[in-house]
């Protein structure tokens, strides 16, 4: 696989190549069509399955690259319903312990999901505005 861009800049993944046509998919729709060789030109810098990750929105992919399994994606999706949440609140009312809390929230951090906050004059953690659109993309599908 490589990936292609046309006259107008986008790009997309060659699938196959014949001296007559190009099949080429289009990472935001999933859609495969032939196109003309002479339309299109091979972008050698780009990374054909970056491109074809290039489809999800930025906010999904974040979330993708940060949640490691179904635990974590409910802490973020808790977080994200209850706009902030104290770490003792965490604590008592999930299965995480203590340890795996607070590995799962640095990395949910690190990726801008998370961030520190006061709850009831406890530290505690609130949902950032790239947390709430990745949930919300989610859940519209």
């Amino acid at each position: 696989m490589n990936t292609v861009e046309d006259e107008n800049g986008r790009r997309f993944v060659l699938r196959k190549r014949s001296s007559d046509a190009w099949l080429v998919r289009d990472p935001a729709t999933g859609e495969e069509s032939f196109r003309d060789p002479s339309d299109l030109t091979l972008v050698t810098e780009a990374d054909a399955l970056a491109t074809a990750a290039d489809g999800i929105p930025a906010a999904v992919r974040t979330l993708l690259s940060a949640v490691p399994n179904e635990r974590v994606l409910g802490l973020v999706i808790t977080i994200v319903d209850r706009e902030a949440v104290g770490v003792r609140s965490l604590l008592a009312e999930t299965t995480l312990c203590e340890s795996d809390l607070h590995g799962a929230i640095a990395e949910l951090v690190a990726a801008g999901l998370l961030a520190e906050t006061t709850v009831a004059g406890e530290r505690g953690y609130e949902a950032t505005n790239l947390a709430r659109d990745s949930i919300e993309q989610l859940r519209e599908e």
